[in-house]
């Protein structure tokens, strides 16, 4: 990884299953940093990323380089812990695809929560729009729609009309249906999947992540889901950049990420005389880290 994308790393703690931080003032939008840990004797990136409620792309992208597979002990792991929040107003749950991160701002608090989902794999992509929370389900069942009990036949694994409920669920211990009623929030019995792109367009958590979230949202809940896989924001007196990889169906080419992303830098910042590296924003886009970088500041 490129030295430019290290300057924000510092040592911190481990968490619950999502990072808590305190919401800071509407004028700036990066929160949280970059933290640095040993990998433990035959820790994965899965592992490292389940912990702190990181998904396994994440953790590829953030370690370009690093064999997530087979870490040495001791070897030196990035976690993506330092965001710039979603450009969407800071109320309910906030989910970016191309991240595949869900944020989710308390009612009456001042502090947001970060954890990773997996969500629908391209051809089953999970609809963007302004939807809510309208039932939620303990222990629920699974009555698999045609579609996906069709495919699955077509792939000689057959499934029942009704998944019980329990340990082998696709569901998990928890679901909660949105007001598009063909899709939900929930668990899952492959976590392995989660911060991936694996499933038929709903949006799973880890367990503990699903349990959590589940007592914490009423029904009602807004559920805001966004594409951008740029974003710019401000700290202090400084503009940051980030960019994950876009979402399969919305490929473009290089040459048009980076002229997209000059762009917005560079009006974002024209009102306040700051010095813009180009340098440093074509670097961002080429490395689709994930990883927010200074790409605009005061000499």
């Amino acid at each position: 990884m490129k030295k430019t994308l290290l300057a924000a790393t510092v040592l911190l703690a481990a968490t619950a299953f999502a990072e808590k931080y305190d919401l800071p003032p509407s004028d700036i939008n990066v929160i949280g940093q970059v933290q640095q840990i040993s990998a433990k004797q035959g820790e994965t990136f899965y592992d490292i990323g389940r912990e702190y409620g990181i998904g396994y792309d994440a953790m590829e992208h953030a370690n370009q380089g690093v064999d997530g597979l087979y870490l040495r002990e001791g070897e030196q792991v990035l976690l993506p812990t330092r965001f710039i929040l979603p450009d969407a107003p800071r109320e309910g749950i906030v989910i970016n695809l191309p991240e595949m991160r869900l944020y989710y701002y308390p009612p009456n608090s001042n502090v947001v929560l970060v954890t990773a989902i997996g969500i629908g794999r391209e051809g089953w992509g999970t609809p963007k729009g302004i939807l809510s929370i309208k039932e939620k389900r303990a222990n629920p069942t699974w009555t698999p729609p045609a579609s996906i009990s069709a495919e699955h036949a077509a792939n000689g694994d057959p499934l029942p009309a009704v998944v019980p409920a329990g340990p082998d669920n696709p569901l998990g211990l928890f679901a909660m249906r949105l007001s598009n009623p063909s899709y939900l929030l929930h668990g899952t019995n492959k976590p392995e999947g989660v911060g991936m792109r694996v499933s038929h367009g709903c949006i799973r958590l880890y367990p503990e992540g699903i349990e959590e979230l589940f007592g914490m949202v009423g029904v009602g809940t807004q559920v805001n889901i966004v594409n951008q896989p740029m974003k710019v924001g401000w700290f202090g007196d400084s503009m940051y950049l980030e960019f994950h990889a876009p979402l399969g169906e919305d490929a473009r080419t290089l040459e048009q990420n980076i002229a997209e992303a000059r762009e917005t830098v560079h009006k974002s910042v024209a009102s306040r005389g700051l010095q813009v590296s180009n340098d440093l924003i074509d670097a961002v886009v080429r490395e689709e880290s994930g990883l927010p970088v200074e790409v605009a500041y005061y000499q």
